[in-house]
């Protein structure tokens, strides 16, 4: 069943929300673009198997897949992201470090768990900026992680200025912490119980080094082993050169994650994570040997989930309020009776 929240009424009717998620997407794209000086590129909504191209984001999901008649029985799977592929395009356009590419990313997740921020379609903004192998540190990414909040509180206002109903609640500033200083003041909480306990007191919270191994041994969160970099040493104790961006959600009372970002593994990097997740048969792969042999960029990235974004500024109940998905019957009858029009 759907935790739907009580007494809940949609601030905006169905046409404004339409009106307002275009007016969302095209100035937080153009404010991100701006920001970090990211050309807007065209994305594959399927990529060949067996080249590394695609992501397992926390190990374990499997990609929807089919064959294609036309070239010989060759297998296609729909991306689930473009962290990888995104550093191929760079190096391949050649961007200079502090330039790069965003571009549209629609993905269909078949493994998620359905919820109220969980949907089998995925629409984000996915982005990657070529970045000097000296950058390769976690002051250089946090300085990102404040650009990013910048154009996320530009958006903000920006909407209220459009519907004055709307009225700015994020923070001036973002709060950075590092997952096991997170771990420390509530050993007594699982992961998603701190994050939880951070966002409410914070309003808006960075997590860095997500994937690694906190002091206990145990994970935050899961991180595939080919794409951030959660094993490079941080300074002062702490591990990981990526992390979550979280917002108090206050509709939903929960932690709102809307972005995942870091900087990418180097060869170094790469093979350390290999090891420690038993994969290094991987490096075996199309897009982990040119990787290996140093043949692509330095390259810091993320994604911004789209609707996630739309749902968290409009305040809306649900992620089927700002796009269209499936979802089982049941899911809708309760929407439907909690006063929740799913699109």
């Amino acid at each position: 069943m759907y935790k739907t929240p009580a007494n809940y009424k949609p601030i905006l009717a169905r046409r404004e929300t339409e009106h307002a998620i275009v007016a969302i997407k095209h100035f937080f794209q153009t404010s991100l673009s701006t920001e970090l000086n990211l050309t807007r590129v065209t994305a594959p909504l399927f990529v060949p198997s067996g080249l590394g191209i695609n992501d397992d984001l926390n190990g374990v999901e499997k990609p929807v897949s089919f064959a294609v008649k036309e070239m010989g029985g060759q297998r296609m799977e729909i991306v689930q992201s473009l962290a990888k592929w995104k550093r191929l395009k760079v190096t391949e356009m050649g961007c200079k470090p502090g330039f790069g590419i965003y571009t549209d990313m629609n993905a269909i997740r078949p493994d998620e768990t359905l919820d109220a921020i969980h949907s089998l379609y995925v629409d984000q903004w996915d982005w990657e900026l070529c970045i000097d192998e000296k950058d390769r540190n976690v002051f250089f990414l946090l300085d990102i992680v404040k650009k990013v909040y910048r154009s996320l509180k530009r958006t903000e206002f920006y909407i209220f200025d459009h519907y004055s109903k709307l009225s700015p609640i994020l923070p001036e500033e973002i709060k950075l912490i590092y997952s096991d200083d997170l771990q420390r003041e509530y050993p007594k909480l699982s992961p998603k119980e701190r994050e939880n306990a951070a966002a409410k007191k914070y309003g808006a919270v960075f997590i860095i080094g997500i994937g690694g191994k906190l002091p206990d041994g145990s994970l935050h969160d899961g991180r595939a082993p080919d794409y951030d970099d959660w094993i490079t040493e941080s300074g002062d104790g702490h591990v990981g050169l990526n992390g979550d961006l979280l917002l108090w959600d206050s509709i939903l009372g929960t932690a709102l994650e809307l972005s995942s970002m870091g900087i990418r593994v180097s060869p170094e990097s790469l093979r350390a994570q290999l090891k420690e997740r038993g994969m290094e048969e991987r490096a075996e792969l199309d897009f982990h040997k040119r990787l290996l042999n140093g043949e692509l960029s330095f390259t810091l990235g993320g994604g911004i989930g789209q609707s996630r974004l739309c749902m968290f500024l409009l305040r809306k109940a649900h992620i089927g309020e700002t796009q269209v998905s499936a979802w089982p019957k049941s899911v809708r009858q309760e929407c439907n009776a909690a006063g929740i029009p799913l699109l």
